[in-house]
């Protein structure tokens, strides 16, 4: 009898176990569901001319790449760069793919967790100061006159470079706050002595009869970065480097098939093959971190102190991902 209670206490403790070893391991295949996102949120920003971003959305290139992971990829045309980086705060975005270096930096000032994982290109010839009046040839004679453009931008820190680099400062000219395609429109109806444009607006703008007064050769090198939460990257490392070696499957390709490419890019954009093939010789979409990169962070993150448009100044070394 004794032995019978002793073999019934043992058979007791074993089911309890077994329940408690049960629970454990479903508890663990919760936390992996959990752990594991369902979807990958980023930005699409085609404009001025993002060649990568382009194909990868026509190609599925990232929907492929994680279907294995059964993760969904969800693309949001957001080009904002406050937006951009609000959403990447609250978490309804996890990648930033094609940010402004001014916007990157500004929102690390303000608070937001992010990191720059690569740069996404570095264009300046793309970006320029166009201007219909004949009067106007060089910065030196935007001196009092009206200047259409987006602040706290590359383009706004071309504007103040090209200024400088003639002895001027922004006081020196009337800077109205305005989008690309109203900068255009204005330029168009004389509404404005001058324009910020990049890109397609700014070919339209060209071919209009404006002539380019600078662009950023040897002012600013329009760099735009890809960024992630510094969460989801600590928590996800696997997953950014994912997304990081198909963005560079994206770039070999963009070299093996650049008649491809471009025809692909033309019918996304409106433009020609031709203008096509011209703005793209502007870029460098080399994604590596280099040197000169970090000096241009740091050189943009000066034009935003000096301009009032930044009060806390940031380590730019601490904002890239190691």
């Amino acid at each position: 009898m004794k032995k019978f209670k002793i073999l019934s206490l043992c058979m007791s403790l074993l089911v309890t176990s077994a329940i408690f070893i049960g629970c454990a391991n479903n508890d663990k295949k919760t936390n992996v569901k959990k752990d594991t996102p369902k979807e990958i949120n980023l930005t699409y920003v085609k404009a001025p001319l993002n060649v990568p971003s382009i194909l990868e959305k026509k190609q599925n290139s990232f929907d492929n790449a994680f279907k294995k992971d059964d993760i969904k990829i969800n693309w949001h045309e957001i080009t904002s760069g406050p937006k951009q980086t609000q959403a990447l705060a609250s978490g309804d975005l996890q990648i930033l793919h094609a940010l402004g270096g001014t916007s990157a930096i500004l929102a690390k000032a303000n608070g937001v967790d992010l990191k720059i994982i690569g740069i996404y290109s570095r264009a300046p010839k793309a970006f320029m100061i166009i201007s219909n009046n004949p009067d106007i040839k060089t910065a030196k004679d935007l001196k009092g006159k009206k200047i259409a453009g987006p602040k706290g931008t590359v383009l706004h820190q071309l504007l103040v470079g090209a200024l400088e680099k003639n002895n001027l400062t922004s006081k020196d000219v009337n800077f109205i706050n305005m989008g690309l395609p109203e900068g255009f429109a204005a330029l168009n109806n004389k509404n404005v002595d001058a324009a910020l444009l990049a890109g397609p607006v700014a070919l339209k703008a060209i071919k209009n009869g404006g002539k380019i007064v600078a662009n950023g050769e040897g002012i600013v090198d329009g760099t735009i970065v890809t960024a992630v939460s510094k969460t989801f990257l600590e928590n996800h490392k696997d997953l950014v480097d994912k997304f990081k070696s198909t963005h560079k499957e994206t770039l070999k390709f963009m070299k093996e098939h650049e008649e491809e490419t471009l025809k692909k890019v033309s019918q996304e954009v409106g433009l020609t093959i031709e203008e096509t093939k011209q703005m793209y010789k502007w870029y460098d979409f080399d994604i590596t971190i280099k040197d000169k990169d970090i000096k241009e962070l740091q050189k943009t993150q000066d034009f935003m102190i000096k301009n009032g448009l930044q009060d806390k100044k940031i380590d730019i070394k601490e904002l890239i991902s190691k």
